[in-house]
């Protein structure tokens, strides 16, 4: 009874969807170590490259089943599309004032709080136990993969405005989720994907560096690297964790999309040989105790009766 419950709801989509989103840094590195491209142009081809993909799948899978978006709900996606755009560009900035591993760390461990509370309080989303104890299991997980963050006051002199643009890149990423969560109960994911994307991308067009990518050479790798970011962690990604949320409660889905990091880690030891800490074996174990929570938790039912996908 409890496989047919966790099959027939979004938890394994929006698992899948943190997986392949941990993909994204090892692609980017990848890219860094072939190029001059930054991160800023990387992202912007991440959802200008997904943007025709995804317009196509809603003609082809939607069909005569595309529901008129109203006037004040259009507004309320192309929001979504610039903190898309948004919580990037704070994330990266935050990781020249800070470093990456504390601008990780306040970024996915703040988040999942911020939703979890939101959800609670204006959305009426129940807070079950196995819920605070998934919450706090990923949390410790991820502390323990990324590791302690350092505050060297000698490499990280600004660490006041790179904590600020984490914590803003923590809000953007928040209101992502529950932004689509909301807008999941109404309109199919694809529709609401495309016009995300396409905002997106048009914010992030004056972060690009086009010059980058024309002295790096567009080289055949750049090219298939670039076309993996863009479909696969991106349209597909970000699609199927759109669908999966009309099945979960936002702070789940907040919750399962932090095995992004253990994604990373173990990806960049066997590709990149980085040394994987032996905290992170530990920290890997508790984002296991923190999925496995949330599989026997009976709020995923009652999310799923709650959001009837009525756009599809």
């Amino acid at each position: 009874m409890m496989k047919k419950q966790l099959i027939s709801s979004g938890i394994p989509l929006v698992l899948v969807s943190g997986i392949l989103w941990g993909t994204v840094g090892i692609a980017t590195q990848s890219i860094y170590r072939i190029s001059g491209i930054d991160a800023l142009t990387i992202g912007f081809f991440r959802l200008a490259i997904a943007f025709p993909f995804v317009y196509l799948f809603s003609l082809v899978f939607l069909k005569n089943n595309r529901k008129q978006i109203i006037h004040r709900d259009r507004g309320i996606i192309s929001l979504l599309g610039v903190l898309l755009a948004a919580y990037q560009v704070l994330y990266f900035a935050s990781i020249g004032y800070v470093g990456v591993s504390v601008a990780t760390v306040v970024t996915l461990c703040t988040a999942p709080v911020i939703v979890a509370i939101v959800s609670v309080f204006f959305m009426k989303e129940p807070l079950t136990l196995n819920i605070c104890l998934a919450l706090f299991f990923a949390l410790a997980g991820t502390i323990f993969i990324v590791g302690i963050p350092d505050f060297d006051v000698s490499i990280h002199d600004n660490s006041p405005l790179g904590m600020s643009l984490a914590f803003g890149s923590a809000l953007g990423y928040a209101a992502v989720t529950i932004l689509g969560r909301s807008l999941s109960k109404d309109y199919h994911p694809l529709q609401t994907t495309v016009i995300a994307f396409g905002v997106g991308a048009i914010c992030l067009l004056p972060f690009a560096s086009f010059s980058s990518v024309v002295v790096s050479g567009p080289s055949a790798e750049i090219i298939r690297l670039l076309l993996y970011i863009g479909l696969i962690p991106s349209a597909l990604g970000y699609t199927i964790f759109f669908i999966g949320m009309k099945t979960v409660t936002a702070s789940t889905a907040s919750i399962l999309t932090m095995v992004e990091p253990l994604t990373a880690s173990v990806l960049a030891w066997i590709l990149f040989d980085e040394n994987l800490k032996s905290s992170g074996y530990f920290g890997a174990a508790l984002m296991i105790l923190a999925v496995l929570s949330l599989c026997l938790s009976k709020e995923v039912a009652t999310a799923g009766k709650r959001a009837a996908p009525s756009g599809s």
